[in-house]
Protein backbone atom coordinates (compact mmCIF):
# COMPACT_ATOMS: atom_id res chain seq x y z
CA UNK A 1 0.00 0.00 0.00
CA UNK A 2 1.43 3.43 -0.94
CA UNK A 3 2.44 5.81 1.86
CA UNK A 4 0.04 8.63 2.68
CA UNK A 5 0.58 11.63 0.40
CA UNK A 6 1.90 14.04 3.06
CA UNK A 7 4.45 11.62 4.52
CA UNK A 8 5.53 10.46 1.06
CA UNK A 9 5.99 14.06 -0.09
CA UNK A 10 7.95 14.96 3.05
CA UNK A 11 10.14 11.86 2.70
CA UNK A 12 10.95 12.79 -0.92
CA UNK A 13 11.60 16.43 -0.01
CA UNK A 14 13.96 15.24 2.74
CA UNK A 15 15.75 13.10 0.15
CA UNK A 16 16.25 16.14 -2.09
CA UNK A 17 17.56 18.20 0.83
CA UNK A 18 19.94 15.40 1.86
CA UNK A 19 21.37 15.51 -1.67
CA UNK A 20 21.99 19.26 -1.30
CA UNK A 21 19.16 20.21 -3.66
CA UNK A 22 17.45 23.51 -2.92
CA UNK A 23 13.71 22.93 -2.60
CA UNK A 24 12.17 25.78 -4.57
CA UNK A 25 8.46 26.45 -4.85
CA UNK A 26 8.45 25.03 -8.38
CA UNK A 27 10.34 21.87 -7.38
CA UNK A 28 8.01 21.32 -4.44
CA UNK A 29 5.03 21.87 -6.77
CA UNK A 30 6.28 19.33 -9.30
CA UNK A 31 7.01 16.77 -6.59
CA UNK A 32 3.62 17.37 -4.93
CA UNK A 33 1.85 16.93 -8.28
CA UNK A 34 3.69 13.64 -8.86
CA UNK A 35 2.75 12.40 -5.39
CA UNK A 36 -0.86 13.57 -5.74
CA UNK A 37 -1.40 12.15 -9.21
CA UNK A 38 -3.71 9.17 -9.01
CA UNK A 39 -2.91 8.01 -12.54
CA UNK A 40 0.68 7.37 -11.38
CA UNK A 41 1.96 7.97 -14.92
CA UNK A 42 1.91 11.47 -16.37
CA UNK A 43 3.50 13.29 -19.26
CA UNK A 44 5.47 16.47 -18.62
CA UNK A 45 2.61 18.44 -20.17
CA UNK A 46 0.01 16.85 -17.86
CA UNK A 47 2.29 17.48 -14.92
CA UNK A 48 2.79 21.13 -15.89
CA UNK A 49 -0.97 21.56 -16.12
CA UNK A 50 -1.41 20.15 -12.61
CA UNK A 51 1.39 22.33 -11.22
CA UNK A 52 0.03 25.48 -12.90
CA UNK A 53 -3.36 24.88 -11.27
CA UNK A 54 -1.62 25.68 -7.96
CA UNK A 55 1.33 27.75 -9.20
CA UNK A 56 0.30 29.63 -12.38
CA UNK A 57 3.76 31.16 -12.93
CA UNK A 58 5.53 27.79 -13.36
CA UNK A 59 6.33 27.27 -17.04
CA UNK A 60 6.54 24.00 -18.95
CA UNK A 61 10.30 24.53 -19.40
CA UNK A 62 10.68 24.69 -15.60
CA UNK A 63 8.79 21.42 -15.26
CA UNK A 64 11.07 19.77 -17.84
CA UNK A 65 14.22 21.06 -16.09
CA UNK A 66 12.87 19.91 -12.74
CA UNK A 67 12.05 16.45 -14.08
CA UNK A 68 15.54 16.20 -15.57
CA UNK A 69 17.12 17.17 -12.24
CA UNK A 70 14.87 14.74 -10.35
CA UNK A 71 15.77 11.99 -12.80
CA UNK A 72 19.50 12.59 -12.32
CA UNK A 73 18.93 12.29 -8.56
CA UNK A 74 16.99 9.07 -9.02
CA UNK A 75 13.72 10.50 -7.67
CA UNK A 76 11.76 10.07 -10.91
CA UNK A 77 12.14 8.00 -14.02
CA UNK A 78 10.61 8.26 -17.43
CA UNK A 79 9.17 5.41 -19.41
CA UNK A 80 8.23 5.09 -23.05
CA UNK A 81 4.88 3.37 -23.46
CA UNK A 82 4.90 2.23 -27.05
CA UNK A 83 5.15 5.09 -29.53
CA UNK A 84 3.72 7.79 -27.27
CA UNK A 85 5.51 10.51 -25.39
CA UNK A 86 7.49 9.76 -22.28
CA UNK A 87 5.63 9.48 -19.02
CA UNK A 88 7.08 10.08 -15.58
CA UNK A 89 6.64 8.48 -12.19
CA UNK A 90 8.37 8.41 -8.85
CA UNK A 91 11.02 5.76 -8.26
CA UNK A 92 10.17 4.99 -4.66
CA UNK A 93 7.62 2.42 -5.88
CA UNK A 94 9.38 0.98 -8.94
CA UNK A 95 7.56 -1.34 -11.30
CA UNK A 96 7.57 -2.32 -14.96
CA UNK A 97 4.94 -1.61 -17.58
CA UNK A 98 3.01 -3.47 -20.24
CA UNK A 99 1.13 -1.29 -22.73
CA UNK A 100 -1.69 -2.49 -24.96
CA UNK A 101 -1.06 -1.43 -28.55
CA UNK A 102 -4.81 -1.52 -29.29
CA UNK A 103 -6.59 0.30 -26.43
CA UNK A 104 -3.61 1.92 -24.68
CA UNK A 105 -4.20 0.28 -21.29
CA UNK A 106 -1.08 0.29 -19.14
CA UNK A 107 -0.51 -2.54 -16.68
CA UNK A 108 1.90 -2.23 -13.79
CA UNK A 109 4.04 -5.34 -13.44
CA UNK A 110 6.17 -6.23 -10.42
CA UNK A 111 9.90 -5.84 -10.93
CA UNK A 112 10.52 -9.47 -10.05
CA UNK A 113 8.98 -10.60 -13.35
CA UNK A 114 12.30 -9.91 -15.09
CA UNK A 115 14.57 -11.53 -12.50
CA UNK A 116 15.30 -14.65 -14.59
CA UNK A 117 15.84 -12.63 -17.79
CA UNK A 118 18.14 -10.18 -15.99
CA UNK A 119 20.15 -13.01 -14.44
CA UNK A 120 20.51 -14.81 -17.79
CA UNK A 121 21.58 -11.65 -19.62
CA UNK A 122 24.10 -10.82 -16.90
CA UNK A 123 25.52 -14.33 -16.60
CA UNK A 124 25.60 -15.28 -20.28
CA UNK A 125 26.35 -11.93 -21.90
CA UNK A 126 27.58 -9.58 -19.19
CA UNK A 127 24.65 -7.34 -20.06
CA UNK A 128 22.80 -5.35 -17.40
CA UNK A 129 19.15 -4.88 -18.32
CA UNK A 130 17.30 -1.63 -17.53
CA UNK A 131 13.77 -2.84 -18.08
CA UNK A 132 12.19 0.24 -16.50
CA UNK A 133 12.84 2.56 -19.45
CA UNK A 134 10.53 0.90 -21.97
CA UNK A 135 7.21 -0.87 -21.67
CA UNK A 136 6.47 -4.29 -23.02
CA UNK A 137 4.08 -3.72 -25.90
CA UNK A 138 1.40 -6.19 -26.84
CA UNK A 139 -2.31 -6.72 -26.32
CA UNK A 140 -4.26 -6.70 -23.07
CA UNK A 141 -6.58 -9.56 -22.23
CA UNK A 142 -9.68 -7.75 -23.54
CA UNK A 143 -8.09 -6.83 -26.90
CA UNK A 144 -6.42 -10.22 -27.37
CA UNK A 145 -9.69 -12.09 -26.94
CA UNK A 146 -12.00 -9.52 -28.53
Amino acid sequence: MPAPVDSRLERLLDLLRSEGVRVTTARRGVLAALVDDHRRHVSAEQLAEAVRAELPDVHLSTVYRTLEAFEQLGVVTHVHLGHGRAIYHLTDELHHHAACEICGEVLQIPGSIFNDVQATLQCSYGFELDAHHFALVGRCRACATG
